[in-house]
């Protein structure tokens, strides 16, 4: 038997599939991953471009990072085959949420309604005296056009940043809860382009396994948790997500 019959023979009958997403799916879109051969933090210093700390004490460091090298490629991206894949099992009735380490909003883009982001979403900014909340379309425009080093709110003329989590930053806890939640309530899981090194995200696809959810990993490098998982299948997800959900719809 094949790595795909069996992935669909363990999620035969399955109706609250839970896919757990990371940087290898949209590595497909054009994005660079973080970690591994060609990984952006392989080039870059997170703890320099990413960090909280750098933010809040050289706030222009992290937009230029952001201007110049991340913002352009997030812009241009587009869903690939396997974003769509998953967004085709939600509306097929089998996929019960989508919980993603992304922030490049591709899920979204390809049809996702129940997107859990772990670590935020480029696509918005928001005011760290106000609150205020902006499309990243709007401020970018201050950053270019208006020469900015650094954007402010249009409102109260405070700092802006991305709701991106930083390095040192905690997760949002209303993002953790409800990706708990959809997870205690599983039969199943698929984590799709996760290295599952990163904590405390990769606790989830454990959870799963340890609740007796099917456990599928889908990467193309080995990762930690694969001796765990019922499969673990060494493909690209836009490859291998597609059959799948022919498979199974």
């Amino acid at each position: 038997m094949d790595a795909l019959d069996r992935a669909a023979e363990l999620l035969s009958g399955r109706t609250r599939i839970v896919a757990f997403t990371g940087a290898g799916i949209s590595a497909e879109s054009g994005i660079p991953t973080y970690r591994g051969a060609g990984g952006l933090w392989g080039k870059y210093d997170p703890a320099k471009f990413a960090s909280i700390q750098t933010f809040r004490e050289n706030p222009a460091t992290y937009w230029a990072f952001f201007r110049d090298l991340r913002y352009p490629i997030l812009r241009d991206a587009r869903p690939n085959a396997g974003h769509e894949a998953l967004a085709r099992l939600e509306a097929g009735g089998l996929l019960s949420a989508l919980v993603t380490q992304n922030i490049d909003g591709l899920h979204q883009e390809a049809g996702s309604r129940r997107v859990v982001e772990l670590h935020g979403n480029s696509r918005f900014v928001s005011c760290q005296q106000c609150g205020m909340t902006y499309g990243m379309k709007e401020i970018y425009a201050q950053l270019t056009e208006g020469k900015k080093a650094v954007p402010t709110c249009l409102q109260c003329g405070g700092r802006l940043k991305t709701t991106v989590v930083l390095f040192g930053e905690p997760l949002p806890p209303d993002a953790l809860k409800e990706a708990a939640e959809a997870i205690e309530d599983c039969d199943a899981m698929i984590s799709v382009g996760s290295s599952l090194v990163v904590y405390p995200a990769a606790l989830f696809p454990q959870r799963a396994a340890a609740g007796g959810a099917r456990l599928i990993i889908v990467n193309e490098e080995p990762t930690p948790l694969d001796a765990m998982a019922d499969l673990a299948v060494g493909a690209k997800a836009g490859s291998f997500l597609p059959a799948l959900a022919d498979a199974l719809l």
